[in-house]
């Protein structure tokens, strides 16, 4: 009786040791989505998450980008069709902003305290909207210029500190027959996102000047945004010959293999060209402002991470976001994704020489987002149309400095109640 009695209690045993695994079995099976624009980062990424997944081993999250021109409206179409990812990578502001209003994104107001304790005001406001955060800010980006450490020793070129002195090393490279700036506008967005509002914050100022056109206080043709699209005339001259059919990854290869000598680019673009090995020493500095004005970095909030309102999996969901904000993800992504900057406030080592002076351009200085995120993206005529349009007939000679800046005016006067009153 007593053998038997032992026999029930090692079956009883053995039952829960089998349902004990196979209830962790299922729950390490959990498997969640990210959705993201960076098509360039999956490997990187994998490590992000190998980590995550190396804490919790009940969750698996499965990277699953998506072609960065295609990424909003595919996402959007996924979210109303149920079919969207259950993390997302958000973008700033406007974009970010709306996908919540819509009912998209979990608000994380319970992650509140974490939040306010790992990054600073102007990163959460990035991601919030009337006061609810509804994505981790994840990184940003740096804007500068590249330029061929070789080709600036050989003419004896000093990095330029104004304006001025940039468009003089621009004349001498191209007296000498060599492309000083490689960039085109076969991408129509490369000359507007990254030369123009690259170069934008240093002619109008940073983010208090920023202020005062989203606020009214001053139109958006007024004598500092003239100035702004006189740079753009300014440098045309020194693009490449036919810039129009120069596309963002002609130019890339232009600079890469030597052609020209200087590239209006991103930090995100530091670890594609380590990759590629250029056989010059190459780096970057700072664009400038004209003589008399300070310098300002366009520093971006680029992406947030946030979480699908309809996922099932919510509670693995927030589990992800509150070990994103952490300094040990933090420090993953600056060692795995050179040129994308973590957010978290705490002190990161960056390893990358190249991301690392990136970086340092910012250093004592004025930083701002990219000029048209925040407030000008919410009507029609879109901001950033108006500007892309402005800057593309700048460049090619179809509109003068004066009628670019008149024609982003006169099309946010449409919508942008603020600059209303100065219509004409």
């Amino acid at each position: 009786m007593k053998r038997r009695r032992g026999l029930l209690v090692v079956l009883a045993v053995t039952v829960a040791c089998v349902l004990f695994s196979s209830l962790a079995a299922g729950a390490q099976t959990v498997e969640l989505t990210l959705g993201s624009w960076r098509v360039d980062d999956v490997e990187q990424v994998q490590k992000l998450l190998d980590a995550f997944h190396k804490q919790y081993p009940n969750i698996r999250i499965k990277f699953v980008p998506t072609n960065p021109p295609d990424y909003n409206a595919v996402l959007r179409t996924q979210l109303t069709g149920g079919t969207g990812p259950d993390l997302m990578y958000v973008r700033s502001y406007k974009v970010g902003q709306d996908l919540y209003a819509d009912g998209f994104l979990e608000p994380l107001t319970d992650m509140l305290p974490i939040l306010e304790e790992n990054y600073s005001v102007g990163s959460l406001e990035a991601w919030s909207l009337d006061g609810v955060p509804f994505a981790v800010p994840f990184m940003a980006v740096s804007h500068g210029i590249y330029y061929n450490v070789d080709l600036f020793k050989e003419y004896n070129l000093e990095i330029p500190q104004t304006w001025e002195e940039l468009l003089q090393v621009a004349e001498t490279l191209k007296q000498a027959g060599i492309i000083p700036f490689s960039n085109g506008s076969k991408d129509e967005w490369d000359m507007n996102e990254i030369v123009y509002m690259n170069l934008l914050p240093n002619f109008i100022g940073g983010r208090e000047a920023r202020l005062e056109y989203e606020t009214g206080q001053v139109p958006f043709n007024d004598e500092k945004m003239v100035s702004a699209f006189k740079a753009l005339q300014d440098i045309a001259p020194y693009l490449p010959a036919g810039q129009e059919g120069v596309s963002y990854y002609d130019a890339q290869q232009m600079f890469l293999l030597g052609m020209a000598a200087m590239f209006f680019g991103g930090s995100w673009d530091v670890a594609f060209f380590e990759a590629s090995e250029p056989d010059f020493e190459w780096s970057v500095f700072a664009t400038p402002a004209p003589k008399g004005r300070e310098t300002v970095i366009c520093f971006h909030p680029d992406a947030g991470i946030g979480l699908n309102a309809a996922s099932p999996f919510k509670e693995e969901g927030m589990t992800f976001l509150k070990w994103l904000t952490t300094v040990e993800a933090a420090q993953i992504l600056a060692d795995e994704i050179p040129g994308f900057y973590p957010l978290n406030i705490n002190p990161i080592q960056i390893k990358s020489k190249h991301a690392n002076d990136f970086y340092a351009l910012s250093e004592g200085k004025e930083v701002d987002a990219r000029f048209v995120w925040p407030l000008l993206q919410a009507g029609e005529p879109n901001g950033y149309l108006l500007t892309q349009t402005a800057a593309l007939a700048v460049v090619k000679g179809s509109m003068t400095p004066e009628e670019a800046a008149d024609y982003v005016q006169e099309g946010l006067e449409n919508w942008f109640e603020p600059t209303m009153k100065f219509k004409k």
